[in-house]
């Protein structure tokens, strides 16, 4: 095993208010942000590295399948079927930089905020085309195995799914600073593993749902330029009370 390491090496990762350079903050980030001040200052600004976790695996495969079905659509630019059940006149949306806009790590959808020199990004599921309103639609997929039914109100009122609203928010936002004319209604497309079967039999059934979300993006501006101001800050913000990790670098110090 490699030996841990407590702080970053990439410079890129690491603000510094001498400098003029933009700086990249992922949507991710973005969000850490939102849940703690003081964890966010001490990892962009300060370098320090959170503990790392293995990725979803069967939640990207899950990713990758429904992206390569609904490419099939989008070639041929024919409503899904998940479209017609619910009565919408949609189709995939097809554009030439879809597959960047994917890619979190290799491209994704940014822009340059110039209030904040911040350059916001990160990395969407898929888009769909509204007909009738001649506007882009931003999906975002979800994997889960829940024993409850899935609804429209449980979901969105559940607090573990507030990142998933926000996320929604932003990329809405970054795709309106890249021109685009996008919908305030999205959706996430629910697929929930079935645990009723007897047995395993080498497959898990998934049952979908596709979720409305209506964004409000009117918060994120503001956020922008707080956020801004706490990469600037001399010292790092006070313990965020509600934050787990604070709770535990805290609790370590009475070792």
């Amino acid at each position: 095993m490699k030996e841990a390491i407590s702080f970053r090496t990439r410079k890129t990762s690491i603000y510094d208010k001498k400098s003029n350079a933009p700086f990249k903050i992922s949507r991710s980030k973005f969000f850490n942000f939102l849940s703690c001040k003081r964890c966010f200052y001490l990892d962009r600004v300060k370098g320090l590295k959170e503990p790392s976790m293995p990725g979803w695996a069967l939640n990207v495969a899950v990713d990758e399948l429904l992206k390569k079905e609904f490419d099939l659509y989008r070639k041929e630019q024919k409503p899904h079927p998940i479209m017609l059940k619910h009565n919408l006149n949609f189709i995939p949306y097809q554009h030439k930089n879809l597959d960047i806009w994917r890619n979190s790590l290799k491209g994704g959808i940014s822009y340059l905020d110039e209030k904040t020199n911040l350059i916001i990004h990160g990395g969407i599921d898929d888009l769909w085309f509204d007909l009738n309103k001649k506007k882009i639609v931003v999906v975002d997929y979800k994997a889960q195995s829940s024993t409850y039914p899935v609804t429209v109100s449980s979901y969105l009122n559940s607090e573990w799914h507030l990142s998933y609203k926000l996320q929604m928010d932003i990329y809405v936002h970054i795709l309106r600073k890249m021109n685009f004319d996008v919908s305030d209604q999205t959706f996430f497309y629910v697929c929930n593993g079935e645990k009723k079967n007897d047995k395993f039999d080498n497959k898990i059934d998934f049952k979908t749902t596709l979720i409305p979300y209506q964004v409000n993006t009117s918060w994120i501006e503001e956020k922008l330029i707080e956020m801004k101001d706490v990469l600037n800050l001399d010292e790092a913000p006070k313990i965020e009370k509600t934050c787990e990790k604070c709770a535990y670098l805290e609790g370590g110090k009475k070792f």
